[in-house]
């Protein structure tokens, strides 16, 4: 199974907003910045963060992005299938559908998969994500040019 390259970057900014600096908060031009993404993309993930529940975004002067608790602490499996969507990996109901799709094990095999995957991600936090050595190259990524 792979990512959408949205919800790639999702997981990247929740891991470096938790290991930002809470009295200096990084902005979202910055945080693309910093994941060498272009400044839409991430402000689109960004809002779909906040919509989430995972990233607090504030305007303004001292304003910034932060990871909300949410964020840092709540089940990984559960937001990325939030981002992702639930759903099948294969279309065996796309136009056309798949011949086989009435009498496939193929679909179960790897639905079956799919949540073995998500259970895997099920007890990771975000915060458990940025233990060493992962957070320190996060706190080295350049947030202000």
């Amino acid at each position: 199974m792979r990512l959408t390259k949205s919800t790639d970057l999702a997981l990247r900014i929740a891991m470096r907003l938790a290991v930002a600096d809470r009295k200096n908060p990084p902005t979202t031009r910055e945080v693309a910045d910093a994941m060498s993404v272009p400044y839409t993309h991430a402000a689109k993930v960004v809002t779909r963060l906040q919509h989430l529940g995972v990233v607090d975004a504030r305007r303004g002067r001292g304003g910034g992005l932060s990871l909300t608790h949410t964020g840092r602490t709540g089940s990984l499996g559960r937001l990325v299938r939030e981002l992702e969507g639930v759903g099948d990996v294969v279309g065996c109901e796309d136009e056309p559908p798949c011949p086989l799709r009435a009498a496939c094990r193929l679909r179960s095999a790897l639905r079956a998969a799919q949540d073995a995957f998500y259970a895997a991600l099920d007890p990771i936090t975000v915060q458990d994500l940025v233990a060493s050595p992962t957070g320190p190259v996060l706190m080295g990524l350049p947030l202000r040019g």
